[in-house]
């Protein structure tokens, strides 16, 4: 799935995991850290009062694009910072500019006038598929794209942790016209995704605390439960922060990515 938040992007997506290479890079930005795929990583800086919760990671970038000059760069957001929905197909949509105004009048019933403020940017998943939409802050875009520019770093893509998994994942992990669950975990939240047959069913977002772990097989019951599956859905691939132990729900077929070594992947 080829989606980038960046307007200059070119495409360079490939489903395998591997670590990028000598003339490429890629950087995690998250609210807490940002990680580089030398294997450096920055704090955050402490964010002024009412500041966007990205600020302090963007005030962070210099700290890492020293490394960063003269090589193509992608920026793997995460998904603290980007708001999801699914647009369902419709024959009556032929042009970009018609997807478009329906991704943008769907974030502003959901979220208000805000969504005015946000760059959104959207993807085929199937020929006769949903359209995955993806919205962030537009000053955060340009943010990331100025500092890039004044420190000479080739900036090829933005794009989505949640994308940037999937593209990753699909080719071994998320099993072609399967179902499954992809739940990512980032401090405080949880995204959880849903492939039935192969096709995107849902996107949602809620809050978690430490005990998440533990409580997951609750987790997935209460969202099926909200989407009315007629069968439980057992299948469910874990991107952690941390260590996450795959015989710990007996009733789930299990497999756990960690999440910076995902985002650096490509």
């Amino acid at each position: 799935m080829s989606l980038s938040l960046l307007n200059r992007f070119r495409s360079s997506l490939s489903p395998r995991l591997r670590r990028a290479g000598p003339r490429e890079l890629r950087l995690g930005l998250c609210a807490e850290r940002v990680f580089l795929s030398t294997g450096q990583e920055v704090l955050a800086r402490a964010a002024e009062e009412n500041a966007p919760p990205w600020m302090g990671a963007v005030q962070a970038l210099p700290e890492l694009f020293a490394a960063c000059a003269g090589k193509e760069t992608s920026i793997i957001v995460a998904d603290q910072f980007v708001r999801y929905a699914l647009l369902p197909w419709s024959d009556t949509l032929k042009t970009h500019e018609q997807w478009l105004g329906l991704a943008r009048h769907r974030f502003t019933a959901i979220h208000g006038p805000v969504a005015a403020d946000w760059e959104i940017k959207f993807a085929e998943t199937a020929p006769a598929g949903p359209r995955l939409a993806c919205a962030v802050d537009r000053t955060l875009v340009d943010a990331l794209a100025a500092a890039s520019d004044a420190h000479a770093v080739n900036l090829v893509s933005v794009q989505p942790f949640l994308v940037a998994a999937f593209n990753r994942l699909r080719a071994g992990v998320i099993p072609p016209g399967g179902s499954c669950w992809l739940v990512v975990e980032e401090p405080g939240r949880l995204t959880l995704a849903l492939f039935l047959r192969g096709v995107w069913a849902t996107i949602r977002s809620r809050r978690a605390d430490w005990r998440w772990r533990r409580v997951l097989p609750e987790i997935i019951e209460r969202e099926s439960a909200f989407l009315g599956l007629e069968e439980p859905c057992p299948r469910v691939v874990v991107c952690a922060q941390g260590a996450f132990d795959v015989e710990e729900h007996e009733s789930f077929r299990l497999d756990a990515v960690n999440y910076q070594e995902l985002a650096l992947s490509v």
